[in-house]
């Protein structure tokens, strides 16, 4: 099961963890294009990608302005309502055909009660996060366009044929138009 390999890499893994994953995580299939979880309904799960690519975008005035992607072997919710249970701003949806395990949230606060390893993975998965969105806000406010894109392009190479350009310019927080200036340069 490609969840507790990737679970592995963290932490340790212990028997009976592992045996209750396979039974409380749910096996999901959805289709590129599909919504995942639709703007101002409620976050309940957070989703493990096994196969495919997923985005969460906002809308401002019409517009789609992605604000993180998740591949194979990453995580993808909407933290902030899964995290309150208060409905999202936010979409997530799929750019390809993904296979994704389903973790509810009341699933995981058992697993949290019952699993000690489970609070030290989630307090990592919770950190790393962190640093990502930290990153993130700071190469917005510090980094060129240029700059952004660079590192976009070296930390994750395959969302260049992956995601469109619109959705890789909105990320970057500039025009689809500078994106294809930065292109064309390098």
């Amino acid at each position: 099961m490609p969840l507790i390999k990737h679970l592995s890499s963290i932490i340790t893994v212990s028997p009976n963890l592992t045996e209750e994953l396979k039974k409380v995580t749910i096996k999901k299939t959805v289709s590129k294009g599909d919504v995942i979880v639709n703007c101002y309904d409620r976050c309940d799960s957070i989703y493990f990608i096994e196969k495919g690519l997923v985005r969460g975008y906002y809308f401002n005035e019409e517009k789609e302005i992605t604000n993180w992607f998740a591949q194979e072997e990453e995580f993808a919710t909407s933290f902030y309502a899964f995290i309150t249970k208060k409905t999202t701003n936010e979409t997530i949806q799929a750019l390809e055909d993904c296979s994704l395990i389903e973790i509810p949230f009341s699933v995981l606060q058992n697993l949290y009660t019952n699993f000690h390893e489970t609070e030290r993975l989630g307090r990592i998965i919770t950190e790393n996060y962190y640093i990502k969105l930290e990153e993130r806000i700071l190469s917005l406010q510090f980094k060129t366009a240029k700059e952004r894109y660079q590192k976009f392009a070296a930390s994750k190479p395959s969302l260049l044929q992956r995601a469109s350009l619109g959705q890789i310019a909105s990320y970057l927080g500039i025009t689809q138009e500078t994106l294809s200036r930065i292109r064309a340069e390098n």
